[in-house]
């Protein structure tokens, strides 16, 4: 029987591999810890990978020579549409195959954009941050109503065009900035510059791919360049801000508010649980979340129901047609 090994698992993930895996007669074992060097030999006897991890299994090329010459593999399915966490020249180098899943739920991640910008926008940490001291007055805290705002998306792909959508049905005058504009987006996306659509937005929301071009996108330039009274969201990669310039920007009231559910160094923060009150090991953090103005989740814009199954399922899909000798669209090619 054909196995597959499934990697980093989730309790919420573990039932949709398994139901797959009965209805394709796979052997798939769920696997709580991440692919690692230290984990490697655990791969012995299976077909296939899929795994979901924020950081690369490996930063020594060999792995991936070991991955095919010693336990026979030959491709990896990434349950994510982000291909960051691999080494995808040396993966092919050594005969490995690479896919992702490029479109789990666009609106999944959209919509928590769309919650941290209302929830900055009407000040719902301030409002909770005194109710906690018991003042319940609203001075000093009035909000201004979405159709009133100007929302600028850098990287309009399948969530940023998501996002344009449902910001225009609610009257949000929406501006793009991608390498390619959409012709389907006429009428609700008005593309401009990124220095345009900087000094002119009310709300900046980030749904850009990570690589050399898109690192550090996010600079003290950047934020400069926004109005003091802007949110700024990112909800795509933490790496494209840099995050210093970003706690600069917030403390010397360059912009307003920052929603944020991803963030540098987040490998060894999100997914665990520290003591209460104990250093988590990430200063930015500590300091991010201090913060009144600031709403942070943890790497958790994926995780609905629609958008884990759609990551589980459609990522053994994609090792099970490559085992079988097959192609898949989802698959990622350097050329």
């Amino acid at each position: 029987m054909t196995s597959i090994a499934f990697y980093h698992t989730l309790p919420e993930e573990q039932p949709f591999a398994e139901q797959w895996a009965e209805q394709h007669h796979v052997d798939v074992t769920c696997f709580p810890f991440e692919l690692t060097d230290e984990t490697l030999h655990t791969v012995k006897g299976f077909d296939g990978i899929s795994y979901k991890q924020r950081f690369r299994p490996s930063n020594d090329p060999d792995f991936y020579r070991r991955l095919h010459d010693e336990y026979g593999i030959r491709q990896i399915a990434l349950r994510s549409a982000g291909i960051d966490s691999i080494d995808v020249k040396a993966a092919h180098e050594h005969g490995i195959r690479i896919t992702n899943v490029p479109s789990y739920s666009p609106s999944a991640v959209a919509q928590l954009a769309l919650t941290h910008i209302l929830q900055l926008l009407r000040h719902v940490p301030q409002y909770r941050e005194r109710n906690a001291h018991q003042d319940f007055a609203a001075t000093g805290l009035m909000s201004r109503e979405l159709g009133e705002l100007t929302v600028g998306i850098i990287g309009v792909g399948r969530i940023g065009s998501t996002l344009a959508r449902m910001l225009h049905a609610l009257g949000v005058t929406v501006l793009g900035n991608d390498i390619r504009e959409r012709d389907d987006l006429d009428g609700i996306v008005t593309y401009t510059s990124k220095d345009d659509l900087l000094a002119r937005a009310d709300v900046v929301s980030m749904h850009t791919y990570l690589d050399e071009t898109t690192y550090h996108l996010m600079d003290a330039h950047r934020f400069a360049q926004m109005k003091p009274t802007a949110i700024f969201i990112n909800a795509s990669r933490g790496p494209i801000v840099d995050t210093q310039a970003l706690i600069t920007a917030l403390q010397h009231h360059e912009i307003a508010a920052a929603g944020l559910d991803v963030i540098e160094g987040e490998a060894t923060l999100f997914g665990h649980t520290f003591t209460p009150g104990a250093p988590t090991g990430n200063p930015a953090y500590d300091t991010l979340v201090a913060m009144p103005n600031v709403v942070i989740t943890p790497h958790v814009a994926f995780f609905t129901d629609i958008a884990v199954r759609n990551m589980a399922q459609q990522s053994l899909d994609d090792a099970l047609t490559i085992i079988q000798g097959g192609t898949s669209d989802h698959e990622i090619r350097l050329d």
